[in-house]
């Protein structure tokens, strides 16, 4: 971590370095974009702070938003590299609209988020906006799996305040670098009482997308999250919104699931379907210890003759097997073309499968009946 006591930037051509009183260089980053004008950090590692202006909290995760590379045009780079308060230091004027402070809750590339960090992140995002004086909560968060965490939350959280994800698809250092806008625009729609009772959403490139509809559809484009089914929840241009309408799913204040003591969350397996599938891996999945699979089945959630009867067997065992589909836009229907009254399987519904997976683990929190699980689907 930097020298807190750090007063000064150094540039050397697209250089910076970060030196102490005592002018003894810290740490380097090859940075381009930023244009930072820094006095002395506080121990809160705040920016600028004005009363009047509502506080946001930024919780800090990591990803591309946070990442460096070598030069300012290569492809590859280290995700989480960047600390929240540099962050913030490459978004000029963000303090205009908001008292900020952010905190560090990881620094990891999204393909390495854990449960445990959600429950944590879940858990601090909920003491946060039990405070009176804080309006609302940003995540920065890596893409790949930030739909995930952005369900995940958008079930758990107990706040109607806004909490908005963002992210971007190129690290700090790119020479056209997304992260400071998509975070500025982020804060702008946390400001905003239109975002009040919406669930977690996402901002990113303009667009902003509610939790349950959002996927990332591109590896590599800047425009990669598409909301397919319902379509956005609003756009943001600096900092200003407009918003088309309110995600009509159970949400925060409306959901029913409780992590306040949960430590631990139940394995749930995810089984890609192909032509010609092997039964196999569902038979490990039992085996070494799941308590649900989600087939990412082909189609309307079909799979074979062989993984239907390898799912039936896993029903019999006390599994829940939820089908859902590989397929991009679409619902998984119950009883079209597979039989889910007579084998003891429940239909997804619009959830795709990695949010189909974060629906079954908060729903094996405790005991219900398949009809009881399906309705969940229904209902998220």
């Amino acid at each position: 971590m930097p020298d807190r006591r750090a007063t000064a930037i150094e540039r050397e051509g697209c250089v910076y370095a970060l030196v102490n009183k005592k002018g003894r260089v810290i740490t380097k980053y090859r940075i381009c974009f930023f244009f930072i004008v820094i006095g002395t950090l506080g121990d809160s590692g705040s920016v600028a702070q004005t009363k009047e202006l509502p506080e946001i909290v930024i919780l800090a995760t990591g990803g591309t938003i946070a990442g460096v590379a070598a030069t300012a045009t290569q492809a590859g780079y280290t995700s989480g590299a960047v600390t929240i308060d540099a962050m913030l230091a490459a978004v000029p004027r963000i303090q205009e609209i908001a008292n900020i402070r952010g905190e560090q809750i990881s620094n990891v590339g999204s393909q390495d988020m854990t449960f445990e960090i959600m429950l944590t992140l879940a858990k601090r995002i909920n003491a946060l906006l039990s405070q009176k004086d804080v309006a609302g909560v940003v995540i920065t968060h890596g893409t790949d799996t930030m739909e995930e965490t952005a369900f995940f939350l958008n079930l758990v959280v107990k706040s109607d305040k806004p909490v908005v994800m963002v992210g971007s698809m190129r690290p700090s250092t790119a020479v056209s670098a997304d992260g400071p806008l998509n975070l500025f625009d982020a804060v702008g729609v946390a400001v905003d009482p239109n975002s009040r009772g919406r669930g977690v959403m996402v901002v990113m490139n303009d667009w902003i997308h509610g939790a349950h509809s959002l996927t990332k559809t591109s590896t590599t484009a800047i425009q990669t999250f598409m909301s397919p089914l319902r379509g956005l929840v609003g756009i943001s241009s600096y900092g200003k919104n407009d918003f088309y309408n309110s995600p009509q799913w159970k949400h925060t204040t409306a959901s029913e699931f409780d992590i306040s003591n949960v430590s631990q969350l139940p394995r749930v397996d995810i089984l890609y379907a192909y032509a010609d599938m092997s039964a196999d891996l569902i038979d490990a999945s039992v085996a070494k210890g799941a308590k649900g699979i989600v087939i990412a089945g082909v189609g309307n959630g079909n799979m074979n003759a062989a993984s239907l009867r390898a799912v039936a067997n896993a029903a019999r065992k006390g599994l829940v097997v939820v089908r859902s589909s590989r397929v991009v836009t679409g619902t998984v229907g119950r009883n079209v073309e597979v039989n889910d009254d007579e084998l003891k399987l429940v239909a997804s519904d619009e959830l795709n499968p990695q949010k189909a997976r974060i629906l079954l683990m908060l729903a094996l929190l405790k005991p219900r009946s398949l009809a009881e699980i399906q309705n969940l689907f229904y209902t998220y």
